[in-house]
């Protein structure tokens, strides 16, 4: 550009001095003004609308806003409800049991002694002894009225107890008789404690749990080794269990029951 057009021309003339015009940086630059108030003129008009339409909804709901009248409301009483009467079950009618009379033998003179049948074996067999004979079912073939507690005029059936043979879990365990001194007696006397020297066991010790059955009787069954330490350990311990025959069985809410009883013996090989 020659130098006494600099100061007349505009700075995108001398900027973009020969370059392409054309790119398109050109056109963005000269029109970046025209575009900048068209886009605070829009702004302007969005914010003037928004504003409009808040002025309008606060005056509407200021007209919305009513007083509120407050009523007394009486409550009327309620009838408090009828008291349910229980049902009181009809109690069961007893069968009837077959009954033969057998009264007490009275002496008296023989002219005033009635003849009266004395029944067979037969005939008592299945039948209630009473005072006077009447016709009915034999016991064998009536059911035991249910229990009824009284004053409830609730029927309840007749509940068994039962104990199960064996149990898991028990307030007393079993115990060898005598207590655990017997028990280390018994053992000092029938136990084998060189089995593991004598099939080459290291110095050390070797414990057998042994678990078997305790009936309430006391009698032992079942028996098994639930470890093996080896060195023929485990057959030992359980060939003393074997031996030692009863014990005293364990106990649960006082009666005795059948228990498995674990029973721990421990070998020790030392050195020498």
């Amino acid at each position: 550009m020659e130098a006494n057009k600099i100061l007349k021309a505009d700075l995108l003339d001398i900027l973009f001095e020969n370059r392409n015009k054309a790119y398109g940086a050109y056109e963005l630059r000269s029109t970046y003004p025209t575009r900048v108030k068209k886009s605070m003129i829009a702004m302007a008009a969005v914010s003037l609308a928004f504003i409009t339409g808040v002025l309008l909804a606060n005056s509407k709901s200021k007209d919305a806003i009513k007083p509120m009248i407050v009523t007394d409301v009486n409550l009327s009483l309620v009838k408090d409800k009828e008291e349910i009467k229980p049902v009181e079950l009809p109690k069961p009618k007893p069968t009837p049991i077959k009954t033969i009379a057998d009264n007490i033998p009275i002496i008296l003179p023989d002219k005033l002694v009635d003849k009266t049948e004395v029944p067979t074996d037969a005939q008592v067999e299945n039948v209630q002894i009473g005072n006077l004979t009447q016709d009915g079912k034999d016991i064998g073939d009536v059911v035991a009225p249910p229990l009824e507690k009284e004053g409830t005029g609730q029927v309840v059936a007749p509940v068994e107890k039962h104990v199960p043979d064996f149990v898991t879990v028990v307030e007393i365990e079993a115990q060898f008789p005598g207590g655990m001194a017997a028990w280390m007696r018994f053992l000092q006397r029938n136990l084998n404690s060189d089995v593991p020297t004598e099939n080459g066991a290291p110095v050390g010790r070797y414990t057998v749990v042994v678990a078997f059955n305790v009936d309430k009787e006391g009698n032992v069954s079942e028996i098994e080794a639930l470890n093996d330490p080896g060195y023929g350990t485990a057959q030992e311990a359980v060939r003393v269990i074997k031996k030692s025959n009863q014990w005293i069985p364990a106990i649960q809410n006082g009666q005795h029951v059948g228990y498995r009883q674990k029973q721990a013996i421990t070998f020790e090989v030392n050195e020498g």
